[in-house]
């Protein structure tokens, strides 16, 4: 308190005799800075690959997520770090149902993962709740607004859901995601979760990872067929109509219905499964046990016909070319060489002294050292 203000109080004139304010006690800072500063010093303990391991196995969740730390790092030496974790990891993953999950802006995405997730935990499961967003870098996603709505899986023990940060490319939270993944499989999660954010490119790169691939839809937004890519139906294993309540039950018994129409019109599949659309709604919930059960044969199914397995062959292949291309981008864009060259011929096709494809086979050729 200021001693101007102390001494000139109304209460302590003589006039008002027995009353008297005390000059009370400086304001003082929000934060114990001594304790702050003693946080800061305090380094956090560096774990060895194998008490990274061992804590993965035991399905330690501070260390399998400072082991997802590591993956998402750009430090050449922390990515080297998590390559040898995610190496050792290999032996105890593959054993769980992966699933994608993706659907129109105002579906209830996050509302159905909840109640899908609660029901799968019911099932006597441990679920893991991965997300792939390449806006995430402006917008900080979407997954960190589900962590706070899904309060209920968020509180569940068996239960695991991390955000995944952008790494300025698709293919780059893609590949982090799918190395997460092997992480969370060794860690006993039998089942997981990948959820896109909104309908687009990401799409595509978490269907390469997934067993099956759902589309959550609502009805009652206008033409039901407008607003979704023919791609991403075509990529879809299911289809799940949500918000099927109250006055909607009808409307959305009248969505499944095309839903199922426009499902016929497209190719046989290679699995050999017929693409299913179920009605379903997360917030009584119901309907939510027959979208897992038709999960559930689809996985059943593919399996017995040996398509399981050989799809996710052909994602370890398609994944070990993406990840090359994504290193060799990367190396080309960071050479030293290039860093003042590049744009010197960006500016002579811009001015149309050269061809674009000349410019980067010249531009390709120094970068690999070749003399033509």
């Amino acid at each position: 308190m200021d001693t101007s203000e102390y001494l000139h109080h109304i209460e302590n004139d003589p006039e008002y005799k027995g009353l008297v304010v005390n000059r009370g006690v400086d304001k003082l800072p929000s934060v114990n800075l001594d304790a702050a500063h003693r946080f800061l010093k305090k380094k956090r303990a560096n774990f060895t690959i194998e008490q990274y391991i061992n804590g993965i196995l035991e399905g330690n969740v501070t260390v399998l997520s400072r082991a997802v730390t590591l993956i998402e790092s750009a430090l050449p030496e922390h990515q080297e770090i998590g390559q040898e974790i995610i190496l050792r990891c290999l032996p105890y993953s593959g054993k769980s149902i992966r699933l994608g999950i993706t659907g129109v802006p105002g579906a209830g995405k996050s509302t159905f993962i909840e109640a899908l997730g609660l029901h799968v935990l019911n099932c006597g499961s441990k679920l893991a709740v991965l997300a792939i967003d390449p806006s995430s870098e402006r917008s900080k996603g979407s997954i960190l607004g589900d962590k706070t709505r899904m309060e209920q899986l968020s509180a569940m023990p068996k239960a695991y859901i991390r955000p995944s940060p952008s790494a300025g490319s698709l293919g780059g939270v893609a590949r982090k995601t799918r190395e997460t993944i092997v992480l969370c499989e060794a860690a006993g999660y039998d089942t997981i979760f990948i959820e896109t954010v909104g309908v687009g490119q990401s799409e595509t790169a978490v269907h390469s990872m997934v067993d099956f691939f759902l589309l959550i839809m609502i009805s009652g937004a206008g033409d039901e067929l407008q607003g979704i890519k023919r791609g991403i139906m075509e990529m879809a294993d299911g289809i799940a109509v949500n918000k099927a309540d109250g006055q909607n039950v009808q409307k959305a018994e009248l969505a499944r219905a095309q839903y199922r129409n426009a499902l016929h019109l497209f190719p046989p599949t290679r699995s050999g499964w017929t693409p299913r659309v179920e009605t379903c709604s997360a917030i009584l919930p119901a309907g939510i046990n027959a979208v897992w059960d038709m999960i559930l044969e689809y996985v059943k199914f593919t399996q017995g016909n040996n398509y399981f397995d050989e799809h996710r062959k052909e994602q370890s292949h398609y994944w070990m070319y993406e990840t090359i291309n994504e290193n060799l981008k990367n190396s080309f864009y960071h050479n030293p060489k290039l860093k003042d060259i590049i744009t010197e011929y960006e500016n002579k096709v811009l001015n149309d002294e050269i061809s674009s494809f000349e410019a980067a086979k010249i531009l390709l050729n120094v970068h690999f050292n070749k003399t033509n």
